[in-house]
């Protein structure tokens, strides 16, 4: 399986820990900036369910522009094989 080297960017480390501060972010934004916040260094990767949330994320039309962005810097850093 191949592997992912993407790492989290520092502006959208910054979102990630801004949203986790933030008393009116969703639960959803939260778990998003929180699985950015994990793939700031190392070798992580985006896991099957965090990859399905940030593509629904991505396809409504229902969640705010900075949760959309987390969603994408997410999605971005999937397994390529998935």
């Amino acid at each position: 399986m191949s592997k992912n080297t993407k790492q989290t960017s520092t502006r959208i480390g910054q979102l990630a820990s801004e949203t986790l501060q933030s008393g009116n972010a969703s639960q959803v934004a939260k778990s998003l900036a929180a699985s950015a916040l994990s793939q700031r260094s190392g070798d992580r990767q985006t896991g099957a369910k965090m990859e399905d949330t940030a593509a629904r994320v991505l396809a409504s039309d229902h969640y705010a522009k900075a949760t959309k962005v987390l969603a994408a810097s997410v999605l971005s850093q999937a397994n390529k094989q998935r």
